[in-house]
């Protein structure tokens, strides 16, 4: 029996997302619009929907969808802001990141996640991207500073360099701490060095690779 997955989506937003209490029409349109199995691994296609973390190669993962929207509420992302994406993954979050931003730049250390995700937002027709393959930890380096930056992966501390990549009044989103009980954080930068911290949930998700190294910016 072939899935529907117009169904599952359909249930995927109402019963996971809108209950984690995701309300932002924008986002749950987004949810709604983005076909999330096109964005799976193919052995994964009937899990596209489930509340669970989806494998993908170079053990990364794809985050729960209730997870994922509440990152995206929590940023509050303008149609006129620009944004860094630290961990381009499977491009899923890329594709909603950029049905609410004026631009997008993805950064991914895997070259062959990276190709496969462009492909992905290629032949939806997504435009306002830049994909780039790198380490974002070491000797990678975006050209400029961004409104928001997202970042897919966790790390024991907010690394330092991160936050020099965010504009006065911007936002970054992370995901930070040790397994089991992380915490996923929104920080948003009120001056130079001031900034306020709001936590949002505990999760659980991979390493950036090489984020044990990289030292960590003190509040």
């Amino acid at each position: 029996m072939s899935m529907n997955f117009d169904q599952a989506r359909f249930n995927m937003v109402e019963q996971q997302v809108r209950t984690w209490e995701v309300l932002d029409d924008a986002i749950l349109e987004l949810f709604t619009s983005i076909p999330r199995e096109d964005f799976v691994p193919q052995r994964y296609r009937k899990l596209a929907f489930a509340d669970l973390n989806i494998p993908l190669d170079h053990d990364q993962v794809m985050m729960k969808p209730a997870v994922e929207g509440r990152m995206l509420q929590a940023l509050e992302i303008k149609e006129d802001e620009t944004v860094l994406e630290i961990g381009t993954g499977s491009g899923y979050i890329t594709a909603c990141l950029a049905g609410l931003a004026k631009r997008v730049c993805s950064v991914e250390v895997f070259e062959s996640l990276s190709g496969e995700a462009l492909e992905r937002l290629d032949s939806r027709g997504i435009e306002n991207i830049e994909c780039y393959v790198g380490d974002a930890m070491r000797d990678w380096l975006p050209e400029q500073a961004h409104d928001v930056v997202v970042v897919t992966g966790s790390a024991p501390k907010v690394p330092q360099r991160f936050t020099e990549w965010v504009n006065p009044g911007g936002r970054l989103f992370i995901i930070r701490g040790d397994a089991p009980a992380m915490e996923a954080v929104c920080l948003t930068r009120e001056g130079v060095s001031d900034w306020l911290t709001e936590s949002l949930f505990e999760t659980d998700i991979p390493r950036l690779i090489n984020a044990e190294q990289e030292p960590a910016f003190e509040f």
